[in-house]
C-alpha cells in the first residue's frame, strides 16, 4: 500500500526528500487533495508523495491540498486524498516526482491537469449559481468565523496602521523589503537593519468595540455564490487553458466578479484553488500566454511562494523561514527567489517579520517590529543580536498576534471575585490530589494549563463541579461531540448547574428552572448554537471555560476563542500534550506549556489497566510489552496490505464481538491514510460490504452506513446514514439530524467504519483495530501510535506488517517541528510563571 502519512510535523519547507508524515486536515471534507482533477475521488494517494508529518492524508476538512512533498527516507508516496491536511512535514516536492501528488490518476504531463475525467468533479470545488436557500451549518459558522476575522483585522490596523492588499509597503515593512538581502548576506547587522528607533510599548489588549454577536445557523444569511455568467465566463477560460472546467465555481467564488479578466491577466492566480499545483497552473498559463510565458514571470513568483506559504499552513506552521522558502522556491524552478518574496511582500499578498534568536537560558523575544507589529524590546539599538526572518500569510499572522494579546490578557488581568478565598479553599479541600492543585490554580488566575491522559479528565469535571458550586456560570468545551461526550460521562461534566452550596449529586428541585449540559463543542459556543450564548457586550456569557483536547486547537480557533471571553473570566486550557497536534496551524497548546507563562497543573492519574500502562509507555518512548488476561491488547502479525485488509474485516464483524463482547458498530479502525490498498477507502469498501452491503445509490450510501462528515475545514463528526431524498442526504451525527445537500455530498461525507488518527481525535471507543501494514513504516511517529492505541477503552488489536519499525517510531520518531510566534509574541507581554 502506499500509504498517506498522518500528521507528526515535518519541516514544511522540507526539499524533495524531506520528512516523514503530515497531519492531515482535510480530505474528508473536502477531498480537495493537491492532485489533477479528475472524476476520481479527489487524492487518493497511490500516485504522488505528501509531505509532512501528519495525516495529510487524514483529512479533517477542507482546507487545501497539502501535496506535493515527499516522506522522508524515500518512504513511497504518501499523498492523498486527505492530502488537504496540515502536513507537519515538507511543504514542497518535486515537480517531477512520480506521479501527482495525493492522486490516483497519473497526470498526462508535469503541466498538465490529469487523468481521465478531467471534466469531473474537483477536488474541494465550490458550486455556484444553485445554492440551496437554507443556510447549513457550515454556512453559519463560516460567516460568524468572518465576522470574528474582521474585527480582529480592524483590532491590528488600529495598532500598527492598514496595509492594503495590492498596494506598496511603506514605514517598517518597506525598509524590511530592502533590509531582507543585506540581513541574509550579512551586509549589515541584523539590529541595524530592523531596528525600531522610536518603538511603541506593547501592552495588553485595548479595549475595542465589542464584537458583533454571532446568529444561529438558521438565522444566518448565507454567503452568496458567485453569479452564473460568472461562472460561465471562468469555464470558457479554463477550457481555453486545457484546465478542468468543473474548476469554474470555486475559481469564480474565490477571485469574484471579475474571475475571467483576473485569470487571463494572471494565469497563476489559478494556483488559489484548492487541489491546484504549480506545474499544473505553468501549464494553464502557457496555454493562455504563450511565448510570453516564462519561469522569470515576476506574477509566477508571487504565486508560487504564496501557494507554498499556503501549504506550509497545511503543515502547521505559522510562517516560514525566509532561507528555507527561498530554497524551495529555487527547487521549485523560480529563477529569482528573494525578488520573488519581495514582490510578493510589497503587493501585501505576504508580511515579513525578524524575531530573536533564543539564546539558551533566555526567553524568545521579537526583535522589532516588521512588517507583522511586533515591536522591539527596549535594548541597546546599536547592539547586534541574531534574529530569524519569517514570510507568513496575513491570515495566520493576525490570528497568532491576536492570540498572543488575548492570552495576555487573561495571564495579566485578575480574575472576577466569584466566591471568597475561603469559599475556593473549601472547594479545593474537598476534592484530591491533582483536582485541588486545579481548583487553587483556578481561584486566582486567569489561564491555567492541565495535562493528564484520559483518566485526568476527572479533574476538569470536578473543577466545574465545584465552580457551580460557587455559583460560577462555568463551561466546558471540545474540539468535536466525541470529546464533548466523553466529558459529559464524567461525574459532574454533563450536569445542570447546582445551587450554590448544594449537592451537586442530588436531584433537582421540584418546579427549579432547567439548565443546560455543562458540556458543549466549541465551534458551537463560538457559534452561539450551544452552551451560554453572548452578553449584551457581545462576548461570551460566562465565568469560566473548560477546553479539553486543547492539543487541537490551532492559532484561528484560539484567537476567535480568547478574543470571545468576557474580562475577568477564567480560561483552563487541559489536555494531553502527547497526542497529535491540530490539523490546523500552530501548536498553542505546546507553545503555552513550554513559554511557562502561567500555572501548569499535571494531573498524577495513570490510566487504568492494560492499556492504560501501553499508552503511557508509549508516551515515554517505550513500546512495552504488558500483561493482558482479558485479551485487552492482541497483536495480529499479517505480510501484505491485502492480508490486512481481510484480517481487519475478520476482526471487527466476527473475533471481536465473539471473544471481546463488543459490537461491530462500537469497534473502530484506525489506519495511517486514506489512500493505498490498506487506506481507510479500501477498508470502508470491505466492511461495507461485510457489515451493511448495498448498492451505494445515493452518491455511494446507503441506509445504515457509518459515515464521517466534515460540515468545515478541521471539523469530523461521526454518524450513519438514515435516509436521502431531493433535500439531500440525511444523516444521524452525535443524536442531532444532519442534511447534506447533494451537492456537497461527494466532498463532506465519506465512509467512517475506518478513520485516520487525526480524524479520531477526541473519540474513544469499547474497541479499536489499528492496522499498519508494511508500508506504513514512514507514517508512524511516537504522536501518531500514541493517539491511535489510546483511543481504545476495552480492547486493541494491532494488524501490523512493519514489523522492528513499530518500536523504532515509538522510540525515535517524536513530533516534528513546527514554525509558530506564539513564544516570542508572547514574551514581551507576559512575565514567566513561577
Amino acid at each position: 500500500m502506499s500509504t498517506e502519512p498522518e500528521p507528526t510535523s515535518e519541516d514544511p519547507t522540507a526539499t524533495v526528500d524531506a520528512g516523514p508524515e503530515t497531519p492531515g486536515t482535510a480530505d474528508e471534507a473536502g477531498r480537495t487533495a493537491d492532485v489533477p482533477v479528475s472524476d476520481a475521488p479527489a487524492g487518493d494517494a497511490d500516485a504522488g508523495p505528501l509531505v509532512g508529518e501528519g495525516e495529510g492524508d487524514a483529512g479533517t476538512g477542507d482546507r487545501g491540498a497539502a501535496s506535493a512533498g515527499v516522506p522522508a527516507s524515500g518512504a513511497g508516496p504518501a499523498g492523498g486524498e486527505g492530502a488537504t491536511g496540515p502536513a507537519d512535514g515538507g511543504v514542497v516536492g518535486d515537480a517531477g516526482s512520480a506521479g501527482s501528488a495525493g492522486s490516483d490518476v497519473e497526470s498526462s504531463g508535469p503541466g498538465d491537469f490529469g487523468g481521465e475525467g478531467a471534466s469531473g468533479s474537483p477536488a474541494g470545488s465550490v458550486e455556484g449559481g444553485g445554492e440551496a436557500a437554507q443556510v447549513s451549518e457550515a454556512e453559519a459558522e463560516l460567516a460568524a468565523q468572518q465576522v470574528e476575522r474582521e474585527r480582529i483585522a480592524r483590532r491590528k490596523a488600529e495598532k500598527q496602521g492598514p496595509i492594503d492588499a495590492g498596494g506598496k509597503l511603506s514605514g517598517t515593512a518597506a525598509d524590511l523589503l530592502a533590509a531582507v538581502r543585506a540581513v541574509e548576506s550579512g551586509e549589515k547587522p541584523a539590529a541595524t537593519v530592523f531596528g525600531d528607533p522610536t518603538p511603541a510599548p506593547r501592552r495588553p489588549a485595548p479595549e475595542t468595540a465589542p464584537p458583533p454577536r454571532p446568529v444561529r445557523a438558521e438565522q444566518a444569511a448565507g454567503p452568496a455564490g458567485p453569479a452564473p455568467e460568472t461562472v460561465q465566463a471562468v469555464r470558457r477560460v479554463l477550457a481555453e487553458g486545457g484546465a478542468p472546467e468543473a474548476l469554474a465555481p470555486h475559481t469564480a467564488a474565490l477571485l469574484g466578479e471579475g474571475a475571467e479578466e483576473a485569470l487571463r491577466a494572471d494565469p497563476w492566480q489559478l494556483l488559489r484553488v484548492g487541489g491546484v499545483r504549480p506545474e499544473q497552473a505553468d501549464g494553464f498559463a502557457r496555454a493562455l500566454l504563450g511565448a510570453a510565458c516564462g519561469p522569470d514571470d515576476e506574477r509566477r513568483g508571487r504565486a508560487v511562494t504564496v501557494w507554498l506559504l499556503e501549504q506550509a499552513a497545511l503543515a502547521g506552521h505559522t510562517a516560514l523561514e525566509l532561507p528555507r522558502l527561498t530554497a524551495t522556491l529555487a527547487q521549485r524552478g523560480v529563477p529569482d527567489p528573494d525578488a520573488a518574496v519581495q514582490s510578493t511582500l510589497a503587493e501585501g499578498e505576504a508580511l515579513a517579520f525578524q524575531d530573536a534568536v533564543e539564546e539558551p537560558g533566555a526567553r524568545p523575544g521579537p526583535a522589532s517590529g516588521g512588517a507583522g507589529g511586533t515591536d522591539a524590546p527596549d535594548e541597546d539599538e546599536d547592539e547586534e543580536r541574531p534574529v530569524r526572518v519569517l514570510i507568513g500569510l496575513e491570515r495566520f499572522a493576525l490570528a497568532e498576534e491576536s492570540l498572543a494579546d488575548g492570552l495576555a490578557r487573561l495571564v495579566n488581568s485578575a480574575p472576577k471575585q466569584d466566591g471568597s478565598a475561603a469559599d475556593w479553599e473549601r472547594a479545593a479541600d474537598s476534592a484530591q490530589g491533582a483536582a485541588a492543585d486545579l481548583i487553587r490554580a483556578v481561584a486566582g488566575h486567569g489561564l491555567v494549563l492541565h495535562t493528564g491522559g484520559e483518566a485526568s479528565l476527572a479533574e476538569p469535571a470536578a473543577l466545574l463541579r465545584a465552580a457551580r458550586e460557587l455559583g460560577l456560570r462555568a463551561w466546558a468545551a471540545a474540539p468535536g461531540p466525541l470529546g464533548r461526550d466523553r466529558f459529559a460521562a464524567q461525574p459532574g461534566g454533563g450536569t445542570p448547574t447546582a445551587a450554590p452550596g448544594s449537592d451537586p449529586t442530588a436531584p433537582a428541585p421540584e418546579g427549579s428552572a432547567p439548565v443546560g449540559p455543562a458540556a458543549v463543542t466549541l465551534a458551537g459556543l463560538l457559534a452561539g448554537t450551544e452552551g451560554p450564548g453572548r452578553d449584551a457586550d457581545g462576548a461570551l456569557d460566562l465565568d469560566l471555560l473548560v477546553v479539553l483536547d486543547a492539543p487541537q486547537l490551532d492559532v484561528e480557533a484560539g484567537a476567535l476563542l480568547v478574543e470571545s471571553l468576557p474580562d475577568g473570566a477564567r480560561l483552563v486550557l487541559a489536555g494531553d500534550p502527547a497526542v497529535l497536534w491540530s490539523a490546523g496551524p500552530g501548536r498553542v497548546f505546546a507553545d503555552l506549556l513550554a513559554a511557562r507563562v502561567c500555572p501548569q497543573v499535571a494531573s498524577r492519574r495513570p490510566d487504568p489497566g492494560p492499556l492504560g500502562e501501553l499508552v503511557s509507555g508509549i508516551g515515554i518512548g517505550e513500546l512495552t510489552q504488558v500483561d493482558a488476561p482479558g485479551k485487552e491488547v492482541v497483536i495480529v502479525p499479517v505480510r501484505d496490505a491485502g492480508e490486512a485488509v481481510h484480517r481487519t474485516v475478520q476482526l471487527v464483524a466476527d473475533s471481536v464481538p465473539r471473544a471481546i463482547g463488543v459490537p461491530a458498530e462500537d469497534t473502530q479502525v484506525i489506519t495511517p491514510g486514506h489512500g493505498g490498498a490498506a487506506g481507510t477507502r479500501a477498508l470502508n469498501a470491505a466492511l461495507k460490504q461485510r457489515l451493511n452491503p448495498g448498492p451505494g445509490r445515493f452518491g455511494g450510501f446507503d441506509p445504515g452506513d457509518r459515515v464521517a462528515y466534515s460540515p468545515v475545514p478541521g471539523r469530523t463528526l461521526p454518524g450513519r446514514v438514515v435516509k436521502a431524498d431531493a433535500e439531500g442526504l440525511h444523516l444521524s451525527c452525535a443524536g442531532e439530524t444532519v442534511v447534506v445537500p447533494q451537492e456537497r455530498v461527494e466532498r463532506s461525507v465519506r465512509h467512517g467504519w475506518a478513520l485516520t488518527a487525526h480524524q479520531a481525535v477526541g473519540g474513544r471507543w469499547p474497541a479499536v483495530v489499528v492496522v499498519l501494514p508494511g508500508d506504513a513504516a514512514q507514517a508512524l511517529s511516537r504522536p501518531w501510535i500514541y493517539t491511535a492505541f489510546g483511543r481504545a477503552v476495552r480492547h486493541l488489536s494491532v494488524v501490523q506488517g512493519v514489523e522492528q519499525a513499530l518500536p523504532r517510531a515509538v522510540a525515535e520518531v517524536p513530533a516534528k517541528p513546527r514554525t509558530t510566534r506564539l513564544p516570542v509574541l508572547l514574551a514581551p507581554q507576559v512575565p514567566v510563571a513561577d
